[in-house]
């Protein structure tokens, strides 16, 4: 008979909320699962931002039984603009487009199922509070306050919460955030730098329909993302240096419509803020190792990239999936999920997709996020040979997917 398992997730995000999902699907309702976050005393979430969410992240919450109830709220993305401009520029010529569906040719197995779009647009208010009503329905445990300590023993870490509590625990998750305190704890370095940049993220509403297309202007201070919400809406993603994100959030009601209105443009029609815009610093930022002794890093605790291709979030999705297939397989074998041995198979997975998306998205934040006028040329050229090119168009939607490489069954829409 196996032993009775229980793991600690520090951190109610979305990825922690995922994770403990995942891992009650595989090991079952005999074992003991606990999120711990402050956020979630707040009922229903109020955050304002808005995630994409790639078609193979799409695929696990399917899989873990949470897509029905975001799917009402899930704005499909149907096609994709790139244009690269300066801020002034009357005209803002097209230099890239894609088709936001999955052609047949670039889904996994030809199985005569339809195209499916390669991200949906969600706001995470909705997304978080559909993980958190099924994690309280699958037994669950969500404490509403924070993992503030642990120490590890010959079986197990003591986790010790802020409300006076401790569990012993086969393995404690840190899904705390770019910012982690149990990353901190536990002695692992995070390295990187920061970019000097701000995201200003705020949702907008307009008078025309956006027909699903999301698009991206290059712009010298960095992209400008228009991305599609339900209803006549879309969040953006405003890329600015830092004084200047600080300058733009802080202006009066008229003069913030004047800045959004030169970069948004009039093609749908009159566009206004809805709430309040918010910036936050923008940095590239990887944890030295993803494991320690009965402790692994997930989300932004293990890594931080710039938002350039969105992908962020869908990299946490991406370590959840990776790791509870490691832990569920290590458990049906008889192996303790906490190992060292079985934590490093979780880490060699999940470190060169890492490495690879932050040297890639930073590459690309230093070609676009500039004024020279012959990197301009450059890559305006570079753009507009890809346009001409279908099957390379076809495998970047696939990469941008999710939908290539050693892919867990999760995120190919399998349970565990």
């Amino acid at each position: 008979m196996a032993a009775q398992r229980t793991i600690v997730v520090g951190g109610g995000g979305f990825v922690g909320l995922t994770l403990a999902l995942a891992l009650r699907q595989g090991l079952g309702e005999a074992n003991r699962f606990v999120v711990a976050d402050p956020a979630l005393a707040n009922k229903p979430s109020r955050d304002p931002r808005a995630s994409a969410i790639i078609a193979a992240g799409k695929n696990l919450f399917e899989a873990l039984g949470v897509w029905a109830s975001v799917a009402p709220n899930a704005q499909p993305i149907l096609d994709m603009i790139v244009t690269d401009s300066r801020l002034d520029d009357v005209v803002r010529p097209t230099f890239l487009t894609f088709a936001g569906s999955l052609s047949a040719a670039s889904r996994t197995e030809a199985d005569g199922a339809p195209a499916q779009p390669f991200a949906h647009m969600v706001e995470n208010r909705h997304l978080i509070g559909a993980l958190v009503d099924r994690a309280s329905e699958g037994g669950i445990e969500l404490k509403a306050c924070a993992v503030s300590g642990f120490s590890n023993g010959a079986d197990g870490n003591v986790v010790e919460f802020s409300d006076g509590t401790t569990i012993a625990a086969d393995l404690l998750v840190a899904a705390d955030g770019a910012k982690s305190a149990l990353r901190e704890r536990a002695g692992i370095p995070f390295y990187g730098w920061d970019y000097d940049q701000s995201g200003i993220v705020v949702t907008v509403a307009h008078e025309r329909d956006h027909g699903g297309r999301a698009e991206e202007h290059f712009l010298p201070a960095g992209p400008f993302a228009i991305l599609p919400l339900t209803g006549k809406r879309a969040s953006l993603v405003w890329t600015e240096r830092r004084n200047e994100a600080t300058r733009i959030v802080a202006l009066p009601k008229n003069e913030f419509q004047l800045e959004l209105e030169k970069r948004f443009g009039l093609h749908l029609g009159n566009v206004e803020a809805q709430g309040e815009a918010r910036a936050f610093p923008l940095g590239y930022y990887v944890a030295r190792s993803f494991i320690g002794e009965r402790l692994a890093l997930v989300g932004d605790a293990a890594h931080v990239i710039h938002p350039i291709a969105g992908q962020g979030l869908n990299l946490g999705l991406k370590d959840v999936a990776a790791l509870a297939e490691v832990i569920v397989d290590a458990e049906r074998l008889g192996l303790d999920p906490g190992a060292a041995d079985v934590l490093e198979k979780y880490q060699r997975w999940r470190r060169f997709d890492t490495m690879a998306m932050g040297v890639a998205t930073n590459g690309l934040n230093m070609l676009f996020s500039n004024r020279s006028t012959v990197l301009k040329a450059v890559r305006d050229l570079g753009l507009g040979l890809v346009d001409r090119l279908p099957p390379l168009k076809d495998v970047l939607i696939r990469q941008a997917a999710g939908l290539t490489g050693e892919v867990p069954r999760l995120l190919r829409g399998e349970s565990l």
